[in-house]
């Protein structure tokens, strides 16, 4: 759920750093900045999600059933 998330951080943080030449500061708020906060988070929502698919798919269910 969260690596959906975290691409689409990453993609806005790209955009923004890279393809973006308009003026960097709105209502002095560095741009920048922003994109590469955006850019950390969508790196890090990627990586927390698959390790917590990981940890997901390791868990073993035993029945134990005895009729």
């Amino acid at each position: 759920m969260y690596i959906g998330a975290g691409i689409l951080l990453l993609l806005i943080g790209l955009v923004i750093v890279f393809a973006y030449n308009g003026d960097m500061s709105v209502a002095g708020l560095d741009l920048g900045a922003i994109g590469w906060i955006a850019i950390v988070l969508g790196v890090l929502a990627i990586i927390l999600s698959l390790f917590l698919d990981r940890r997901r798919r390791e868990t073993v269910v035993r029945d134990e059933r005895r009729y």
